[in-house]
C-alpha cells in the first residue's frame, strides 16, 4: 500500500524525550516500511525515519523559539499532504482536527486515530465530519452521543525489545512518575502520596508554558532533592531506568486519560502501576496483577502495601500480550484493508433489455407509476 501518515509537528518524529503521539507515529511508521509498504511521513524537518520525510518546517515546533503563528505551519502541512493526495491509497492522520476539513476535498480516503479527548470546541467539527472513519486508541475515550464512524479501537503499542527487565527494583526503594508535569496528570497527587507515606518519590517530565504556575506553586516548593526529586525531562533510556527500578510507577490523573502510555511502558520493564480509575486505565491495568485501579489517595497509599506482592514477569508479559508494535500494526493494516475495500465503487447491475415477447407478464401500479 501507499500510506501517507501525518503526525503532529509540535514535536520530532520519534520524540528525543517527551511526545506520545510521535512515539506510536513513528513505531507504526518504522513497521509498515519493514513490512514493504511505501510510506510518506509527513512531520517536522528533524524526524529521522525509515519512510520518505516530507516537511513544512526544518524542526519541531516545539523548539523553535522565532514562531508565532504555529497554526499557519499545520495549514502549510495540510496543503502539502493533500494536494498530492493522489499518490496514496490512503491518509492516516494523527492530528486531530487539522486534517478534517480536508479530508473530505479528495478521493483518497484518510482514517483519523484519536489521540486525544472530546471538548465543546472540537465537537462542533467531529458533527460536520462524523462520516469519515475513526480509530479509538481505547474504548473509554469514544463519545457516542457524536455518533462517529469509528472503525475499530486500537491500543497504543511499543518495542518491548526497547526496554529491558527489571525482575527485582533497585535499593534504595523509590516510586517513579513520568509524564508532563501538569494538574491533570497528577503530579501534585503523586507527592501527596510520597509525603504520607514516607517514600521517596522520583519525578520526570516536560513542563508545557500552561502548567509553569502550576509547577511553581504546587510542585517546586515540594522538591527538596531527597525525599521529592526533580528530573526533568527523561528520555527513552532515562525513562527506562527509572521506571525498571522502581517499586511502582504512580499514574495518579485527575482526567479522562486517552490511553496512558507511560503505563505500559512501566509494566513492560516489569514495574507494576498504580492508577487512578479513570480514562483508559481500566482496559491498561488489570488490577490486582499488573497493577492497581484507585479511587482515592487514600487507596494509592494502601495499594503501596501490596505491590511488592505483583509478580515482574506477569507485567512484562502483559504488555508483551497485548501492546506491542506488531500487534498495533497488524490491526492498522486491517482497518486500511477494510477502508479501501469499503472506499471502492460498486460495480453497477448488468442490465438485459426485455424483449416485447418477455413484457406481457409486467403491470402497471397506478400509485406509483413502476413496472414490477
Amino acid at each position: 500500500m501507499r500510506i501517507a501518515q501525518i503526525a503532529p509537528l509540535w514535536e520530532q518524529v520519534p520524540p528525543g524525550t517527551y511526545g506520545g503521539t510521535e512515539l506510536i507515529v513513528s513505531l507504526l511508521t518504522e513497521e509498515l516500511v519493514q513490512r514493504g509498504h511505501e510510506v510518506t511521513l509527513f512531520a517536522s524537518g528533524d524526524s529521522k525515519t525509515l519512510a520518505k520525510l516530507e516537511s513544512v518546517h526544518p524542526t519541531a515546533l516545539r523548539t523553535d523559539e522565532s514562531i508565532r503563528e504555529y497554526a499557519i505551519y499545520d495549514m502549510l502541512n495540510m496543503n502539502q499532504v493533500y494536494k498530492q493526495a493522489h499518490r496514496f491509497d490512503i491518509i492516516h492522520s494523527h492530528v486531530g482536527c487539522v486534517a478534517m476539513s480536508y479530508a473530505d476535498l479528495v478521493n483518497t480516503p484518510t482514517v483519523h486515530t484519536l489521540h486525544g479527548i472530546f471538548t465543546l470546541d472540537n465537537e462542533k467539527m467531529f458533527a460536520h465530519i462524523r462520516d469519515q472513519p475513526f480509530v479509538s486508541i481505547s474504548n473509554s475515550q469514544r463519545e457516542t452521543k457524536l455518533g462517529l464512524n469509528y472503525v475499530s479501537t486500537i491500543y497504543n503499542g511499543i518495542d518491548p525489545a526497547t526496554y529491558p527487565f527489571y525482575p527485582h527494583p533497585d535499593e534504595p526503594p523509590y516510586l517513579a512518575f513520568l509524564g508532563r508535569i501538569s494538574p491533570e496528570k497528577g503530579t501534585h497527587l503523586a507527592i501527596a502520596i510520597a509525603k504520607q507515606t514516607g517514600w521517596h518519590l522520583k519525578i520526570a517530565g516536560k513542563i508545557d508554558p500552561v502548567d509553569v504556575d502550576y509547577f511553581n506553586q504546587q510542585i517546586k516548593p515540594h522538591i527538596d532533592g531527597q525525599q521529592i526529586e526533580f528530573l526533568g525531562e527523561a528520555n527513552h533510556q532515562q525513562k527506562s531506568v527509572l521506571m525498571g527500578g522502581a517499586v511502582a510507577t504512580l499514574f495518579p490523573i485527575t482526567w479522562q486519560e486517552p490511553f496512558g502510555l507511560v503505563m505500559i511502558e512501566s509494566m513492560v520493564t516489569g514495574t507494576p502501576v498504580i492508577a487512578m480509575n479513570l480514562g483508559a486505565a481500566p482496559e491498561v491495568i488489570v488490577s490486582g496483577q499488573t497493577g492497581f485501579l484507585c479511587e482515592t489517595v487514600a487507596d494509592c497509599i494502601a495499594a503501596l502495601s501490596q505491590v511488592r506482592t505483583l509478580d515482574r514477569g506477569t507485567c512484562r508479559q502483559h504488555v508483551l500480550n497485548h501492546f506491542t508494535t506488531e500487534r498495533m500494526t497488524d490491526e492498522y493494516e486491517l482497518v486500511y484493508q477494510r477502508i479501501l475495500t469499503e472506499s471502492q465503487p460498486q460495480a453497477s447491475p448488468k442490465v438485459v433489455p426485455l424483449k416485447s415477447s418477455d413484457r406481457s407478464h409486467l403491470t402497471v401500479n397506478s400509485n406509483i407509476g413502476l413496472l414490477y
